[in-house]
């Protein structure tokens, strides 16, 4: 029998002649509050969030993207249109259980008010579904319909195979290893090990239920030597559970035979070896992906007229790019940007993320947006040009307000082609108090002044602009007075 925490309900799921069938208790939420802790069983993600250091409109936002995120997820997995936007409007608890992962995830930006990217929020989401989707298989759509009680109440859900029976069987009794204390009442050593670099006994937990293999591999033998490897690397011991968590995997490999001849096959391509420890901590998956995957990655960046440096340099600054599908993912994104104008490699040399985007969901939107406004495809392509993380952004909680109060600027549309970097800066914090000081002394500078010099280089700018502008005005009125004489 497992069981399904849920918020202010309880939900036991048992098996009787291969049949899952589901028993709840009524749930009850006022649904204004957005202030949970939910945690989904077996998977040691706890959730807790606090609403308080989100504002409502950015909260709303997020929301949107989070549908999208989930839409598109649905979809891949092989629903219909009508069946992922079916089971979209009734999954309003997920979708909060979703910004409830994000918002932990990424506390720290948010409490310094910096706001997500649409990259960065699919980037926590994505995961976090596809470990979902390997947990709960045939049951997902049911799970995300009637969060956290995964079925309709007394209504049986889809029956379980004999492979899916397993499956589970095997998770539990991988679970219970790591968790169970011996006759000493100690937990086993090669847990106590993970423990004592960081991790705590939910996320080896979870890091078992999607990964059962795990809860096998000996200390001696397989986690000590790949944990002191990464060590001499340079990652830092703090590090080393978000590692672990993220790709559990790097423990089942032979040093010898795999983890070190993969990196010395990445160095060969141009990765940084001085760059391991952040390259390793950015996508630890990396070092799991067969030379071939990886060969199919790189012959389609060469293909795109990328010099074996700038792959070197993509692949240590961005190495998930190498875990998009190239076919499916990087050369559709590609004819987009070449329709549009833009260079293909050069965007990939600065920009690498922006291939990981939905050419639906995410690049169409922010071009007919500035398509909207005004903007010529041409110079929405020099845009994205200049500015490869233009894409990344929300369009309701950056690209329209700073549009709209750019509105209100003394400076033409062509100003802002020419520096697309606008949309990178504050709003609040940078935009307006400096034009407000420009305005203030009554003189122009060009945006790119405006937004990207540093506080001191701007303030010589003004105190410059000022004094060009006394002189000026000094001259003129010399020249008055004589002509009057």
């Amino acid at each position: 029998m497992r069981t399904f925490p849920a918020i202010r309900s309880l939900t036991l799921i048992y098996l009787s002649r291969g049949v899952l069938f589901v028993r709840r208790t009524q749930l009850s939420l006022p649904r204004k509050l957005f202030s949970c802790q939910v945690k989904l069983a077996d998977s040691g993600v706890d959730g807790s969030f606090s609403s308080q250091v989100v504002p409502p409109t950015l909260l709303a936002a997020e929301k949107e993207e989070a549908k999208a995120v989930l839409t598109l997820f649905l979809k891949k997995q092989g629903l219909s249109n009508t069946v992922a936007a079916r089971t979209i409007n009734k999954s309003d608890l997920f979708i909060d259980h979703l910004l409830s992962r994000l918002h932990s995830v990424h506390k720290s930006r948010y409490l310094v008010g910096r706001e997500l990217t649409t990259l960065e929020i699919r980037d926590a989401l994505i995961p976090y579904l596809e470990s979902l989707l390997e947990e709960h298989r045939s049951v997902l759509v049911d799970l995300v319909e009637y969060f956290p009680n995964p079925s309709v109440k007394g209504k049986p859900v889809q029956p379980l195979s004999p492979s899916q029976i397993t499956l589970d069987s095997k998770k539990l009794k991988a679970v219970s290893r790591v968790s169970e204390t011996g006759p000493a009442g100690k937990l086993p050593p090669h847990i106590v090990y993970l423990m004592d670099l960081g991790m705590n006994l939910e996320q080896i937990k979870g890091i078992t239920c999607r990964f059962p293999a795990f809860a096998y591999y000996s200390l001696e033998g397989k986690i000590k030597p790949v944990v002191e490897f990464l060590l001499d690397l340079g990652v830092p011991k703090s590090d080393l559970p978000t590692i672990l968590v993220k790709r559990p995997q790097l423990c089942g490999i032979s040093l010898s035979e795999n983890l070190i001849p993969t990196m010395t096959f990445l160095e060969n391509l141009g990765v940084d070896k001085r760059q391991w420890a952040k390259v390793i901590y950015r996508f630890p998956a990396l070092l799991t992906y067969s030379r071939q995957k990886v060969k199919v990655t790189v012959d389609f960046l060469q293909e795109m007229g990328l010099s074996a440096e700038s792959i070197g340099k993509i692949l240590t600054r961005c190495p998930n790019i190498i875990s998009y599908r190239v076919e499916e993912k990087l050369r559709p994104t590609a004819e987009y940007f070449h329709s549009m104008g833009v260079n293909v490699a050069v965007l990939l040399h600065r920009c690498p993320q922006t291939f990981g985007l939905s050419v639906e969901a995410n690049l169409k939107p922010v071009t007919e947006f500035f398509l909207g406004r005004g903007c010529s495809i041409e110079e929405v392509g020099i845009m994205i040009s200049r500015y490869g993380a233009l894409y990344t952004f929300s369009l309701a909680e950056n690209l329209i307000p700073k549009w709209e109060f750019f509105l209100t600027m003394d400076y033409s549309k062509e100003e802002l082609v020419k520096f697309p970097q606008y949309f990178g800066y504050s709003l609040e914090e940078r935009i307006k108090p400096r034009y407000a000081l420009v305005k203030k002394c009554g003189v122009k500078l060009l945006l790119n002044q405006v937004l990207s010099l540093s506080y001191s280089d701007f303030d010589k700018a003004l105190k410059k602009k000022m004094k060009k502008m006394l002189s000026d005005k000094t001259s003129n009125d010399t020249d008055i007075g004589e002509d009057l004489l």
